[in-house]
């Protein structure tokens, strides 16, 4: 059971305190939310990593990580996050509940001052983000932008993106590209800084045993440094169709042993008005995001077409994406029956058992994030930057009161608009 608590502190920074005794540790997330852009992506995925190494009081890795060690094993560590065409860049922070340290420990003022000193104080010699850290940082990230293509499925879903949204924003990385981060230097990314710390909409969420009150009163001496800002959070664009009539083919070839189909599709009119989020859950279930889904149950298991087979619901951006492994002889007769399946949910074409077991899948799924302190933090920050605002606790009950005719409604437009094909290079 949690209570939630949300207030403004000020102008665009508003804190959302999710009040639980369930668990042992606590968190704190500081969220700097602004458009995806092409020409700052890359700088803001950089930032939180350089201002992680040290602040004007912990200069150095080692002085913080010391600090970090006397506070019981609390961890600060960056966060790059993109929810539909919107890039949140900060912190994440858990620490040891108080109820479980000696009494009048004030392990939150003490956690969220040095959290503020790492934020809002960098360690800026001659007025700069540090050229050392900023270096050794771009290193990482572009290791880290790299390692993608190792991961072939997760490679294929951005490579499909990329084509498909090539002209919106969400087609850009949540990490930006490799040739942007190379061109960083401390003089952009500290002017990129200070343009986050004061422009950006922040929010801020809590979840542990503390009073909302005392939780606050903690954050404002840490935080007392931040400009006012009027920064609403922005606003995704939908496209509801496919801009051509047939679906765009993209081929790629790579050294790989297995093919890798990836398909994205439009939501169409669903997505108009007020979206039923609840409905593109259980749909989402049901085609491809559970172990009964049509997709793993027929595609996968039934007519062993592919290794895998699931799809996933962007519904801020109202898009859906399958991915699935294949052999490359296989394309075409996989992607046929992908199709298929999708064309027996718009017809109605769901047993009750699906859908009762669509349901369970997707309310336990939720049921579990709600067990950890990071997936309520999840949970609720994913609500705060949704065109469709819940609580966790009231989704599941919306879930279960989702019909047939809700379902075959929120299918019924859904188009495919690119498909990508990751194949064997020739020999």
């Amino acid at each position: 059971m949690h209570i939630v608590d949300t207030r403004s502190i000020a102008t665009g920074i508003a804190l959302t305190c999710i009040k639980t005794d369930k668990h042992k540790t606590g968190c704190l997330s500081v969220n700097m939310i602004n458009g995806l852009k092409r020409d700052t992506a890359a700088l803001s995925a950089l930032l939180p990593n350089v201002l992680r190494r040290g602040s004007s009081e912990h200069p150095d890795m080692a002085s913080l990580s010391a600090v970090l060690d006397e506070l019981y094993g609390t961890r600060i560590e960056p966060i790059v996050r993109k929810k539909g065409e919107l890039q949140s860049v900060g912190f994440y922070v858990d620490f040891p509940d108080a109820r479980f340290l000696p009494d009048g420990d004030d392990i939150l003022e003490k956690t969220f001052a040095l959290l503020g000193g790492v934020l809002l104080s960098p360690d800026m010699p001659d007025g700069m983000l540090r050229p050392d850290y900023v270096e050794s940082e771009k290193s990482n990230l572009i290791d880290d932008i790299r390692a993608t293509i190792n991961d072939k499925r997760t490679y294929s879903v951005d490579r499909l993106l990329k084509e498909m949204c090539s002209e919106e924003a969400f087609g850009i990385g949540r990490l930006g590209d490799e040739k942007d981060v190379s061109e960083i230097t401390p003089e952009l990314l500290t002017a990129h800084f200070e343009a986050v710390i004061s422009n950006s909409r922040m929010e801020i969420l809590y979840c542990g045993s503390a009073e909302p009150d005392r939780v606050e009163s903690a954050l404002r001496p840490a935080f007392d440094r931040l400009p006012l800002r009027n920064a609403p959070i922005p606003i995704t664009q939908v496209v509801y169709y496919p801009q051509t009539g047939a679906p765009k083919r993209v081929t790629e070839s790579l050294d790989i042993s297995q093919g890798k189909l990836a398909i994205g599709f439009r939501l169409g009119k669903a997505m108009k008005g007020i979206p039923d989020f609840p409905a593109f859950i259980v749909l989402n279930a049901i085609y491809g995001g559970c172990a009964t889904s049509k997709l793993f149950l027929n595609v996968r298991e039934k007519l062993s077409l592919c290794y895998y087979a699931s799809s996933v619901i962007d519904r801020n951006k109202g898009v859906m994406i399958v991915a699935s492994g294949v052999d490359f002889a296989n394309f075409d007769t996989a992607l046929s029956e992908i199709l298929t399946q999708l064309d027996s949910i718009k017809k109605g074409d769901i047993e009750e058992w699906e859908l009762l077991s669509a349901k369970r899948a997707a309310t336990t799924s939720i049921k579990a994030a709600m067990d950890r302190t990071g997936g309520l933090e999840e949970l609720y920050f994913s609500s705060v930057v949704s065109a469709f605002k819940y609580d966790p606790k009231n989704l599941c009950n919306m879930i279960e009161a989702v019909n047939m005719d809700r379902i075959v409604e929120a299918a019924s437009e859904i188009t495919p608009d690119t498909i990508f094909f990751l194949d064997q290079a020739s020999v």
